[in-house]
Formats: structure tokens, sequence, C-alpha cells
């Protein structure tokens, strides 16, 4: 019996840590008002100096799906200090291989790193960062506030001189109730899903003041709806199950 539990041990221990982490699926969502545009949103790479194939699969993956633009959640980095993650100047340079519009914010990790060098990084190669501010492709609007985390993030600023239809990005869901303007979609990271997710129970946990209820999905608790996504990486422990790496592809 012993040997029995300790293979099951072994196997979850291998899945969890090596493979599920590694793995990659699409979730589709329909959303109405996106100017005719198929939207890829991605969000919490976490990219470690040795996840550089892994990176080259997400931007595979993105061209494959062929989106007319990508949105982004942010967290390019990995840690809190930068010792472990792959430079952002080469992050930026394989994003920028990707062959459609790239308009993100920031996260926390990028913040704690070095906020400016991320986004100096990432405009080089033609990615718009939004910080508190919004651009426009076609007729639709594209609002990014900073990070709740590491900063002050200013949703009336952000959609300034915007009109219908109109995206937020925001990294993190907490944002959730402090929006009061109307917006056609929020879309947020951070919480990964939870990295772990048991049957019958759900995430474990999140790092956000509503627990797990945000963990992932899509949410109409207000006048506005709201889209989570599970990232694409790993924080603190480089740990998933039943939590599958995901891209969020939204179509009307």
């Amino acid at each position: 019996m012993f040997k029995i539990f300790a293979l099951l041990f072994l196997i979850l221990f291998v899945w969890s840590f090596f493979i599920e982490p590694n793995l990659l699926t699409v979730k589709k969502y329909k959303v109405n008002n996106l100017d005719g545009k198929k939207i890829v949103f991605v969000s919490d790479f976490h990219i470690a100096k040795a996840d550089r194939r892994r990176l080259k699969r997400i931007v595979k993956k993105i061209n494959e799906i062929n989106p007319d633009l990508v949105l982004s959640g942010g967290d390019f980095i990995k840690g809190h200090t930068g010792k472990t993650t792959l430079p952002i100047e080469e992050q930026a340079k394989e994003f920028s291989k990707i062959k459609a519009p790239i308009i993100t914010v920031l996260g926390n990790h990028d913040a704690w790193y070095d906020k400016y060098r991320v986004k100096t990084a990432l405009e080089k190669y033609g990615i718009t960062v939004l910080h508190n501010t919004n651009t426009k492709v076609g007729n639709l609007y594209i609002a990014g506030v900073e990070d709740m985390q590491t900063s002050v993030p200013e949703v009336t600023v952000a959609l300034e001189n915007t009109e219908f239809p109109r995206i937020l990005l925001s990294h993190t869901p907490d944002i959730y109730y402090n929006v009061k303007e109307d917006v056609d979609l929020i879309l947020a990271g951070h919480v990964h899903g939870g990295q772990v997710r048991l049957p019958f129970f759900g995430a474990l946990i999140c790092p956000s003041k509503y627990g797990t209820k945000f963990a992932s999905g899509d949410f109409k608790e207000t006048q506005n709806r709201m889209i989570v996504t599970k990232g694409l990486g790993t924080s603190i422990l480089t740990v998933r199950f039943n939590d599958i790496p995901e891209i969020v592809v939204l179509e009307e």
C-alpha cells in the first residue's frame, strides 16, 4: 500500500511541477462590441531564465490563433528581484514576433523589478504600455490602469476622452467594484486561477482581497462584465494542478 501511495505522490509531483505548468490551452469567450476584431488576452507570463522554449511556444500559439489584437495583463518578470527572470529585453524581442499589435499594462512583479526598464524594453519593440492611459485601435478604445498593489489605478483618468466600445485592462481583478464607469469589458489576471485547484473544491488560495472569488472566469456582478484569465506562468512555487495555463480568445 505504501508503494502505491508513494508512486501516486511521485506521479502527482512530476505532473504538477514539470508537466502541467508547461501545457497550454485556449479558452474562448463570446463578447459583444469588439469592432469585429478577434482579440487574444494573455497575462502573468513570469518568464524565467530557463523558459525560452515556453516563451517561444506562447508566441507561436498566439500567431496560430491569428488575432487582430493582443491584450496583456502584465507580469512578464519572474520573481521579485529579477535574479531568476529572463531579461525583459530578450522577452520583448520575442514578443515582437507576434503578428498583431500588442497592448499591455504592467503587473506587480514588473514594478518590483523595475517598471521603467520593463516599459522601455517593451516600447522599444513596438508594444504599447498603458499606465492610467488609453489608446485606440480602429474604433475600439483600450484603457489600462496602474497595478493596484504597487501604484494607484485611476480608472476615470484612464478612460478620459474614450467612447464606446471600450475595454479596460487591469492587472488585478480587485479593481472590479471600483469601476463606476460603464465599459464593454474588464480584463484581468494576477491570481493565476489559484495555481492549484482541487476537484469539487476549486482554487486553494488567490492573492486577492476577495479570496478565491475571482480566481478565473466570467463575471457580471455590476453593470460591467469582467473576464479573469488563469494566466500563463507561476509565482512562488512553479506548480500548477488542475489549472492549465491559458490563452483567452475573445470573439463576437
